[in-house]
């Protein structure tokens, strides 16, 4: 008897203990919607001259909100603590240049359709002749911290990494001669090469590699606010929206895009 009375308690206990927090419930009654976005990386999310976050990815993020009809916060993450942040609570929704990797999935849950794709690619002084990713064995390239591609590049071209946090840092040893070139996404090397600071006398002069697609995210078990999220994404290929970005931000749309809004549009 004892037993079963102590049984019935715990069952009853375990009844009472309350229900997760639905995110997107949680937004809509806070009436703001969180998003932690790149504020280092032109120009998918950068400050301008007033210190005001904007670029392509603040603008899908600014659709999201309208959508679900609250206010936007953009929070600035960088790739060493934006998984952190979202787990953490800190942030709603990730939009923040993240490549789709099966340990990134392991962590958050991923939005798919993934709503962008890229190349790597290195920016270089004009001063430095290669051609070929294999003419820079034993070379040293910058690089931020936690971007997945350090090591394959590394393990592949024989390049030694030298890793910083964010993307100004690596920039900034670019210019003082700490490396020959800075190691990162092909979309933010053309984001710099926009920039007369750099257009002059920097340029990229290597094939893209590794193309990889990037993820929005949200956390693990909030699968109604991803199934928002991938039905929001469709509406964006359908409309042309991410095309229509990369145009107003000065990027070449990408194959992925073109492809993406071919498959969706009828």
């Amino acid at each position: 008897m004892k037993k079963l009375i102590i049984g019935s308690i715990a069952l009853l206990l375990a009844g009472a203990a309350p229900a997760a927090a639905d995110v997107m419930e949680q937004v809509k009654q806070r009436g703001t919607l969180v998003v932690g976005v790149k504020a280092d990386y032109k120009p998918f999310g950068f400050r301008d001259p007033s210190g005001t976050v904007v670029g392509i990815e603040p603008d899908l993020a600014a659709d999201i909100a309208k959508r679900l009809g609250v206010k936007l916060e953009l929070v600035p993450v960088v790739a060493s603590n934006r998984i952190e942040f979202l787990n953490q609570g800190k942030i709603d929704l990730l939009i923040a240049t993240m490549s789709d990797k099966p340990e990134r999935r392991r962590s958050v849950l991923a939005v798919d359709p993934q709503y962008y794709s890229d190349s790597v690619n290195v920016l270089m002084n004009k001063k430095a002749k290669y051609t070929n990713w294999e003419d820079l064995k034993g070379k040293t390239l910058c690089a931020t911290s936690g971007s997945f591609y350090n090591k394959d590049v590394a393990e592949k071209y024989g390049v030694q990494i030298k890793a910083f946090d964010g993307s100004d840092k690596p920039l900034f040893a670019l210019k003082q001669g700490e490396c020959i070139g800075y190691l990162y996404d092909q979309t933010f090397v053309q984001g710099k090469l926009l920039d007369d600071e750099w257009k002059s006398g920097y340029h990229m002069p290597l094939p893209g590699i590794l193309e990889t697609p990037w993820i929005m995210a949200v956390k693990n078990g909030e699968d109604g606010f991803q199934k928002f999220l991938s039905e929001t994404t469709i509406d964006w290929f359908k409309n042309g929206t991410v095309v229509e970005e990369e145009q107003k931000w000065g990027i070449q749309p990408t194959d992925y895009s073109l492809r993406m809004r071919d498959k969706h549009k009828g």
